[in-house]
């Protein structure tokens, strides 16, 4: 089944941004919320079916959104270069002002953070800094530092943006594919980015915490998720194999039952390093 898109307005940084999301079963008031939380080319379209198909074996209520610059939210100007802690802005601005809008009062309905990639990096941030707003946190193939694999495989991206069809495939879900790629290409390729950490900050993480990533993911190595667990020491971790950057996609349906288990079982049911429960 297809969600219809909808739109909202937050304030953020002096301006008016409108904000592209969808709700999942919103009617179960009394269920848990997951928010998900996209990639650095993500929105709310390329989540596909994942984000229903979680819902549905957890028993859940969903709320996806796109990240402004990201697709139908209201794009970066041509002129608007993000800064170095452009991932906390989204973590401690952005996400609580779309909550607000949105009417949910995170101290009473606190939401289930799932965020990929850059996505899980704004959820790890959010959860460092409100701990008493938040029932928990799933990351998937998150950056807490960069790696050389990283900045590698970005570059990748830059070429092919410019020399493929990569540009006429983002299209199709993002109102402005340029605003998308630009704002995330540039700043992971600047040199000054490369001394970006979040390693000290998640240690004041207090929620429960699963940590997933593939064994081939060619945007980061295991250490992503093994230096959550050194730090957060509820951390639960898991690392599937024959998966890359993408979890959600590569593996779905060994990660929907896992990550269901793990919002009705957070306590139990992970072996720390390693196989699937």
């Amino acid at each position: 089944m297809t969600l219809a898109a909808e739109f909202i307005d937050i304030h953020w940084a002096g301006c008016r941004l409108r904000i592209e999301h969808q709700w999942i079963a919103r009617e179960k008031s009394d269920q848990p919320l997951i928010v998900l939380l996209h990639e650095g080319l993500g929105s709310v379209s390329m989540w596909r079916e994942f984000p229903q198909r979680l819902c549905e074996a957890a028993g859940c209520r969903g709320l996806v959104y796109s990240r402004p610059g990201y697709g139908r939210s209201t794009p970066h100007t041509a002129e608007e270069a993000l800064g170095t802690d452009f991932m906390h802005r989204q973590a401690r601005e952005v996400l609580p002002a779309l909550l607000e809008a949105l009417g949910i009062d995170a101290t009473t309905d606190k939401p289930w953070l799932l965020g990929h990639s850059d996505g899980g990096s704004i959820a790890l941030l959010y959860a460092a800094r409100f701990a008493q707003r938040i029932a928990g946190a799933i990351v998937l193939a998150p950056h807490i530092r960069v790696e050389d694999v990283s900045v590698s495989s970005i570059a990748k991206a830059r070429t092919a943006y410019l020399e493929t069809d990569l540009r006429q495939r983002l299209s199709r879900h993002h109102d402005d594919p340029d605003s998308a790629f630009w704002g995330w290409n540039d700043i992971w390729l600047r040199s000054d980015f490369r001394h970006w950490s979040i390693e000290e900050e998640i240690s004041t993480i207090t929620c429960p915490l699963l940590a997933v990533q593939g064994r081939d993911d060619e945007y980061g190595t295991l250490e992503q998720i093994r230096g959550i667990a050194r730090r957060v020491p509820q951390t639960q971790l898991l690392e599937l194999p024959e998966c890359g950057h993408s979890p959600h996609r590569d593996q779905p349906d060994k990660l929907i039952a896992a990550l269901a288990a793990f919002i009705h079982q957070p306590s139990t049911g992970f072996v720390r390093q390693g196989s699937t429960p």
